[in-house]
């Protein structure tokens, strides 16, 4: 079986195969200041830092085998807060969730992919990195246009949008079992 690994880590912005010191997003399961484990650069201007990725593997051996699996993880060792209040909290969260809207549209565009070998590498490349450059401006227009959480009223506006979209994309958030076509 043929197997490409991609990470895409977005630091900065802000499951199954879970690893020590990650928290695979959840619905139910909220950030909280306990799970910035990382030191605050103190050099940096920013008042936290969320380090979440979305991990995405895929592998064939025929066109009726071909799977690939998704997840959605925040790295405690590598997020850290300096200014720790429920307004920086809740963009942070925001960061998280947005990281999770992006491993959903994955999952989406894996989905909709109709399988050809010839192409496979290059085609589902294209996929992903669709998501991953959509990803990139969604976090920093966040950002830019809550300031880093200190414009309340956008910030509330922001976290609407991200919850809106989470629900739009639920029919892809079951990306945690392997899938396959």
């Amino acid at each position: 079986m043929k197997w490409l690994l991609l990470f895409f880590v977005c630091t900065g912005f802000t499951a199954p195969l879970q690893e020590a010191g990650t928290i695979t997003w959840s619905e139910a399961r909220r950030l909280s200041w306990a799970d910035f484990k990382g030191a605050p650069d103190l050099a940096s201007g920013n008042a936290a830092l969320t380090s979440a990725k979305i991990t995405f593997r895929y592998g064939y051996s025929r066109a009726d085998n071909f799977t690939w699996t998704i997840e959605c993880t925040f790295d405690k060792n590598r997020s850290w807060g300096k200014i720790k209040n429920n307004l920086i909290l809740s963009h942070e969260q925001g960061h998280f969730d947005i990281t999770e809207i992006h491993a959903r549209l994955l999952q989406k565009g894996m989905k909709e992919y109709k399988f050809k070998e010839g192409n496979v590498a290059k085609e589902v490349q294209a996929i992903y990195q669709k998501v991953t450059d959509a990803q990139n401006i969604m976090q920093t227009t966040y950002d830019a246009e809550t300031n880093f959480s200190r414009n309340p009223n956008e910030q509330q506006r922001w976290l609407e949008k991200i919850k809106k979209q989470l629900e739009e994309l639920k029919p892809y958030a079951d990306y945690s079992k392997k899938a396959s076509l």
